[in-house]
């Protein structure tokens, strides 16, 4: 089965504890704070592996986890740092976070790594807060949480390549016989459900990969058939061979076909148009191709969809005919032909000029929210802030001042008060309730 789309979840190694200890040997008078720090918790990495060819092993495997951080120790001892967790996928994979719509790479070559999710910091041990004020503190934080997302894996075919055109033109059998890839062949529709990859090599060594991409029709682009979901292999081709059936036996016209599936390919990406096409001309062995051939190539010249009027190649796939040439104008049009950004890569630019762009606003100008319960209990929530309160261990009276004082540091109490809060009225962070004290 091939699976080419699929959501995961992974959560990065939260950090250990930081630890409150303190020197205790014989013939040491002033002992000190001596907690260690905790240790780093393990990323979780996506790393390519070209063994795999499909996403398919997500289907039963989708939640990822990597290991917490060891906690820090006395006599100012380090926590043991986890190591990274990583997850293998193939070659073409484009990550993006599935609740923010933000693309995070691409994934094109064997060894490429991408960290999605990164390991909270080991929390500091008492070691740290030391100070002539207060020389023996009693505070340590916790670790940092790690980092959870929920990513969508899509899988683009890496392909040089790019065969497209309706069902039943010829697609599969052209991939069969230029390359040694056995895509299923049958007098139907919608035989290829897959996309297909084959290498094509040329008698004077030059070679490139082809892909059999699914029959697409009229409405591919909005769902109709196999529908977009196989739209998005064709980004990464640089060229493009557009099969048209010229036989004409199932009742179509083949410039009728061509413009429509032009007309999809305009409709999934304007720039498709843009990379230079080959029309393949096919079936050329059947009755009536010839006398089709003419009218065809004069409404192509006069097809104003295309910059270019592309060049067109009559080829029969199972007498041979025109193969050879086919193959020596795909691989001439190659070489001088660039590597195209697929939409992933154009909106992961924009994502990238868009953070560049600094605005004031209002509602950020807090890094929490403030919202009341119905039991008029007022709830603190938002990242920087529930981080904080995830990083403090309340289990010393030092650790939890030192709280209260990063919270008016960041503007909580003045917030309260513009908000309406009173002196005695309940303030709830998670699960942790106090009081609010003018």
């Amino acid at each position: 089965m091939f699976v080419d789309q699929v959501k995961i979840n992974v959560k990065a190694g939260n950090g250990g504890d930081g630890m409150v200890a303190f020197r205790r040997e014989k013939f040491v008078p002033n002992g000190g704070p001596a907690g260690g720090d905790g240790g780093k918790g393990g990323s979780v990495i996506l790393k390519v592996d070209e063994g795999l060819r499909t996403l398919m092993d997500f289907r039963y495997h989708r939640h990822f986890k990597a290991k917490n951080g060891e906690k820090g120790m006395n006599k100012g001892m380090y926590g043991r740092g986890a190591s990274n967790s990583y997850v293998a996928v193939p070659e073409g994979t484009t990550v993006t976070d599935a609740e923010t719509g933000e693309i995070l790479g691409d994934l094109l070559h064997n060894g490429d790594e991408l960290v999605v999710a990164k390991g909270g910091r080991g929390g500091r041990g008492n070691i740290h807060f030391a100070s002539a004020k207060n020389p023996a503190p009693e505070i340590a934080e916790n670790g940092e949480p790690g980092i959870e997302r929920v990513l969508q894996l899509e899988l683009k075919v890496l392909a040089d390549v790019g065969l497209v055109g309706f069902p039943s033109v010829g697609k599969s059998t052209l991939l069969s016989t230029v390359t040694s890839a056995k895509p299923k062949i049958a007098a139907y529709h919608f035989t290829t459900l897959v996309p297909n990859l084959g290498m094509v090599r040329l008698e004077d060594g030059r070679d490139f990969v082809m892909a059999d991409l699914p029959g697409l029709i009229e409405g591919a682009s909005q769902g109709v058939g196999l529908g977009i979901q196989f739209l998005r292999h064709i980004e990464r081709t640089r060229v493009i061979l557009h099969l048209v059936d010229l036989s004409g036996l199932d009742g179509r016209s083949p410039y009728e076909d061509f413009v429509k599936i032009n007309q999809e390919l305009l409709s999934y990406d304007e720039t498709l148009l843009q990379r230079p096409q080959i029309v393949v001309a096919s079936k050329m062995d059947l009755p009536n191709a010839k006398e089709n051939l003419s009218d065809f190539i004069a409404k192509v010249k006069q097809d104003k969809m295309l910059k270019t009027t592309p060049e067109i190649v009559e080829i029969s796939s199972v007498t041979h005919t025109g193969i050879k040439e086919l193959l020596s104008k795909t691989v001439d049009l190659l070489e001088k032909t660039p590597v195209f950004p697929t939409l992933s890569d154009r909106k992961r630019q924009e994502q990238l000029k868009g953070e560049m762009l600094y605005k004031y606003d209002e509602s950020m100008q807090y890094p929490f929210e403030i919202t009341r319960d119905s039991d008029a209990t007022w709830i603190l929530s938002g990242g920087e802030l529930d981080k904080l309160f995830k990083m403090t261990n309340f289990e010393h009276d030092e650790s939890i001042m030192r709280f209260a004082r990063q919270l008016r540091g960041m503007g909580v109490d003045e917030a309260l008060r513009a908000k309406g809060a009173k002196q005695g009225d309940l303030v709830r962070i998670d699960k942790f309730t106090f009081e609010f004290v003018e």
